[in-house]
């Protein structure tokens, strides 16, 4: 099997464990998703399967989207529900009070990334090191609030809910911590579901435990539908035999789209998602990025 399944992750799992039930159902050894949701989150998990893991580094740089639930009150280590409380303050604020606060998160911004991240330090993962009850000094890094609102109103139990929109390297559970401490009470995230990631939206995910092995083939969508963001060109058999075998392509022998440099290109022959190439305009020529097709019948 070879293409993308776009699977609606439920909370209580691990990003690997939803893998490991694809790997499983497909049978296919060569699968990997792109874009890790923590265990808590629910959501939009894009899986590659097959040859179609190659294309993997296209969809990681992406913006996101998300619907989260800030708890009032109360903070932990994580910076998420799952932690160990390390704070907590009575509460007194009122909507028209968070909605002004929102407001200052909005654009670009500086963050500091939680402890309990992926982040390296002198090659260790940062939660390992948290792990073992250690703290590192970490530097703020520039991120963008490209859209952020309250969604819900705040209820008896302090919580409310955003939706925001953010840029790659954005951590929702740092921005709730932040959030709180503009509103001078501490705060946790306590829900998280990404609701867009990529291009693809919540509304076209499967459910994870309705796959099964009678009809996952079915939601495996073409493998060109992770990247159908790049534009195309197409090339004659004799091009495609080339670029297959990793040969480059001569602007002057394909459709004139106008290239720029460093700009990534999907090769057709027909309908036949070949793979990915680069403009390189010194050289005039399409430089093979990653094979996709074995070139069937060849």
């Amino acid at each position: 099997m070879c293409g993308l399944l776009l699977i609606n992750k439920p909370s209580g799992i691990t990003s690997f464990g939803a893998v490991a039930k694809v790997r499983k159902l497909t049978g296919e050894k060569h699968t990997g998703h792109t874009g890790t949701l923590d265990p808590m989150a629910s959501g939009v998990l894009p899986v590659l399967i097959g040859r179609a893991t190659k294309l993997s580094d296209y969809l990681l740089c992406t913006d996101k989207s998300y619907t989260a639930t800030i708890k009032l009150g109360v903070s932990t280590d994580t910076l998420d529900i799952t932690g160990n409380v390390t704070d907590e303050k009575n509460v007194s604020v009122t909507n028209k009070e968070i909605d002004a606060v929102l407001k200052r998160f909005t654009g670009e911004i500086e963050q500091v990334p939680p402890m309990f991240s992926a982040i390296k330090k002198d090659g260790v993962r940062l939660y390992r090191l948290a792990r073992k009850g250690e703290n590192v000094e970490l530097p703020p890094r520039k991120i963008n609030i490209f859209s952020l609102s309250r969604v819900s109103d705040i209820d008896e139990n302090f919580e409310f809910k955003i939706s925001c929109t953010v840029s790659k390297g954005t951590y929702i559970r740092a921005l709730c911590r932040d959030i709180g401490a503009a509103l001078s009470v501490p705060a946790t995230l306590s829900g998280l579901c990404r609701t867009e990631t990529a291009g693809f939206r919540l509304d076209e995910c499967v459910l994870l435990n309705e796959l099964t092995q009678e009809n996952i083939e079915k939601f495996i969508l073409p493998s060109s539908r992770a990247v159908d963001n790049f534009r195309f060109v197409k090339v004659s058999r004799a091009q495609a035999v080339r670029f297959s075998n990793g040969g480059a392509l001569d602007f002057d022998r394909l459709p004139r789209v106008g290239f720029t440099e460093g700009e990534i290109i999907r090769v057709y022959l027909e309908d036949e998602f070949l793979g990915l190439a680069v403009a390189d305009t010194a050289a005039g020529r399409l430089v093979f990025k990653c094979i996709i097709s074995d070139m069937k019948g060849e």
